[in-house]
């Protein structure tokens, strides 16, 4: 097994997207149709789905519809065309949506104070939705509640329960949030070669928003003056952008503030948009020389084995593979309780940032083609030695997806080629065929943001 290593790597220019992918009304077409099929299976008569500002993916999968100030709900039924209700503000903002549903207005889901002068009772309106007495409905909050063996609780609601009492009224209420987040089967489990064409040119902003940062962050800047070299653009966010320095970075999620990073402070740097995310973590020195306390060894006790077990979810990841044995390939390098590995080692992304996971010890959930992957491992010690950090976007793709890819967005495919190049060339990282690496920083991990053309390496 070759030894992970710190050495001087060449961070290519991979560039930025000048395209920007859409989802055409056929996707929606597709979707509405294969959720029916699913609700057939399931032997529901109606979908409601719930969303809000902060739980947008599932409403927003069906229509292209994203709540903004609103809350939304979408009634989807077998034989009438789905039904938007939205408020004040929402309802002429769904007119930006790609999906073909009819819009109700429901001042209700308006923020207080706004006009309720049309407000209809939510039973009159789900009725003329199609919803009829007897009906079994499944309602899709943003999840459900499950126990730590994976059973689902359909009978646990993650939505208003004026929503649930109303739906009530009309027959049989069951969780239906699996039917879209399922690990294995879910409808945004799988994506079409559009949607992970969007997902692409998200993590294209995100990676080179996360490099910027640990090129231009130095002491006496404050975090927010570090924030600026991202280059936000307003592409929508899925998170808030976690990024700090010194005593707050053990914490990971907290917002830039107006403290100004010191020489030797740990930092973390986080950055989600719809469909991407990434994060780095190391320390605001030149070298271990600078390190603080007794960590001088940061690198070779916590760097050197936590590159080598993302190195390997990379080795192992891909069609076909069980989640659990992706799981075992990064715990058995991980073991040791110093790590303090709380969270799986990688999950499904979609429009938000964590959908579900079946990276979990003994799953036998399999991965499939067109499934969008974070590589997300994150070593929490609780000790001087602060953490290691790679998150970086994958996504699988047989090879009738890759060959479709390759035609529809060549810019997008020329950045995947090089950044698999990369990790191979530069890493030492060598991708099954079906790894379709999203990020510009791929892989790369340097634990001294003052000298970043430091990073780890199996080469």
């Amino acid at each position: 097994m070759v030894q992970a290593r710190l050495a001087e790597i060449h961070l290519p220019e991979i560039g930025d997207a000048t395209t920007e992918p859409a989802l055409p009304r056929r996707v929606f077409d597709g979707r509405i149709n294969r959720l029916r099929q699913r609700m057939a299976e399931a032997g529901f008569d109606a979908v409601v789905i719930y969303g809000d500002r902060e739980h947008v993916a599932n409403i927003a999968w069906a229509t292209g519809y994203d709540p903004r100030f609103e809350e939304a709900l979408l009634v989807v039924t077998q034989d009438r065309k789905p039904v938007l209700f939205a408020g004040n503000e929402g309802y002429p903002y769904a007119e930006c949506a790609q999906g073909d549903f009819d819009r109700t207005l429901w001042q209700p889901l308006s923020l207080m104070g706004q006009p309720r002068n049309r407000m209809r009772a939510l039973r009159d309106e789900l009725h003329d939705a199609a919803l009829r007495k007897g009906m079994k409905i499944g309602l899709a909050g943003w999840k459900g509640f499950e126990t730590e063996d994976g059973e689902f609780d359909s009978a646990w609601f993650e939505a208003p329960h004026y929503l649930v009492t109303a739906l009530q009224e009309f027959g049989e209420v069951s969780n239906a949030a699996l039917l879209f987040m399922h690990p294995e089967t879910g409808l945004r489990a799988i994506n079409e070669v559009e949607q992970l064409a969007c997902f692409e040119a998200a993590a294209t902003r995100t990676s080179n928003g996360l490099a910027r940062i640990i090129h231009a962050a130095r002491p006496g800047m404050t975090e927010y003056d570090a924030v600026r070299a991202m280059a936000l653009d307003g592409f929508p966010q899925s998170v808030h952008i976690n990024m700090c320095a010194g005593p707050r970075a053990k914490y990971g999620l907290p917002s830039p503030s107006f403290r100004k990073i010191e020489q030797g402070d740990p930092i973390v740097a986080g950055f989600g948009l719809m469909g991407a995310l990434n994060c780095r973590a190391g320390f605001m020195v030149e070298s271990a020389a600078q390190l603080p306390g007794t960590i001088g060894d940061y690198v070779e006790k916590l760097v050197e084995p936590y590159f080598s077990a993302a190195a390997s979810w990379y080795d192992t990841v891909g069609i076909g593979v069980a989640g659990g044995a992706v799981y075992e390939a990064v715990m058995s390098r991980l073991a040791d309780p110093f790590f303090s590995i709380g969270l799986n080692p990688g999950h499904l992304i979609h429009l938000d940032e964590w959908v579900h996971s079946l990276m979990k010890k003994g799953s036998t959930q399999n991965l499939v083609s067109g499934m969008a992957l974070q590589c997300d491992i994150i070593p929490a010690t609780g000790t001087d030695y602060f953490m290691s950090n790679i998150e970086d976007g994958i996504a699988l793709a047989d090879g009738d997806l890759r060959a479709a890819f390759a035609q529809a967005y060549p810019e997008a495919w020329a950045r995947i080629t090089a950044r698999r190049d990369f990790m191979a060339r530069e890493l030492g990282i060598e991708l099954k065929p079906e790894i379709l690496p999203f990020s510009n920083i791929s892989g790369w991990l340097p634990p001294f943001w003052m000298s970043p053309r430091l990073a780890m390496t199996r080469k």
